[in-house]
């Protein structure tokens, strides 16, 4: 358990690092630009992980593979992760940060939606707590500097096609394992970006050797490191227990924000970070009930 809290500690450190670099790797580069740059090089981190996951399970990846991991790729890299960095640069890192972890909660009811998984009286109690959370970080009724409708709308549309992203890559998750589904996700995706970045002419690696340890860190610890950690906390433990890691995500994110980039944290925010806490942590301890249940009728199952 050690080793999990470790990895579970880097994790919730990278990403809540994530909007903080990206603001600062947004400064310098175009949205669509330094979003392909990440996520090729995280794929490419993750891909000897993902080569030795195919090999343990004995799987080679199909002509259908490819074109699910086209479609997933799809929905997390051009989409959802374009909007995300958008978003960044219209509004402040601490409330990026906050709102991108209400994506779990759209992939509830993606699932509720599309899969056998349907929202039940707990999942809608977290769901509505999330959702105040949520109205309290926006805080409509005024609006906090630094930040833009434009901008938190753009995230929460990032949020809502992440979870997308996170229910379609479960079905090829579970054919080909997790790291190589999002390793795979990532590069192909990458690829996909890279065409519509030569459509519009926007450029691809113009200014990199300039920042270059902007690029190497949001590109390697964040995107490949910090899965890498996710996947073994998961792989070590249960993917409830990697979930702690978002859990503590929206408490480092405004910290660095206010550190590195002098952001002001409100009472709001932190009133809206302490619901989506809340609702997260009950999140992820029902899961954890469920998936002990679940066992626990399994072994019942074997031994009658």
């Amino acid at each position: 358990m050690k080793k999990v809290y470790g990895y579970v500690l880097i994790t919730a450190f990278l990403f809540g690092s994530m909007e903080v670099s990206c603001k600062i790797g947004g400064g310098e580069f175009d949205e669509f630009q330094l979003t392909f740059l990440r996520f090729a090089i995280g794929g490419l981190v993750l891909l000897p992980f993902a080569l030795r996951e195919l090999r343990q399970r004995q799987y080679r990846l199909s002509p259908r593979d490819l074109l699910d991991l086209a479609g997933v790729g799809t929905l997390g890299i051009p989409i959802s992760m374009v909007l995300f960095q958008l978003s960044i640069m219209a509004a402040n890192a601490s409330t990026v940060a906050v709102l991108i972890c209400t994506s779990p909660f759209f992939t509830m009811v993606f699932a509720h939606i599309f899969t056998a998984e349907k929202l039940d009286r707990e999942k809608l109690v977290v769901l509505a707590i999330a959702l105040t959370g949520v109205v309290f970080m926006l805080r409509p009724w005024d609006i906090q500097a630094g930040n833009t409708l434009y901008g938190m709308g753009l995230m929460l549309l990032s949020a809502f096609f992440f979870g997308a992203y996170t229910v379609a890559g479960k079905v090829c998750a579970e054919r080909m394992g997790l790291i190589a589904q999002t390793s795979f996700s990532f590069l192909i995706g990458s690829l996909i970006l890279l065409v519509i970045i030569l459509i519009l002419g926007k450029p691809v690696v113009a200014g990199v050797a300039e920042h270059l340890p902007i690029v190497l860190y949001v590109g390697i610890l964040v995107t490949g490191v910090g899965y890498y950690c996710y996947f073994k906390a998961i792989e070590l433990s249960d993917a409830a227990t990697g979930s702690f890691a978002f859990f503590l995500k929206p408490a480092i994110a405004p910290v660095l924000a206010r550190i590195v980039l002098k952001e002001t944290i409100l009472w709001n925010t932190i009133l809206g970070i302490a619901l989506i806490l809340t609702a997260s942590l009950l999140n992820i301890m029902w899961q954890k009930r469920a998936g002990y249940q679940k066992k626990v009728q399994e072994e019942r199952r074997k031994t009658t």
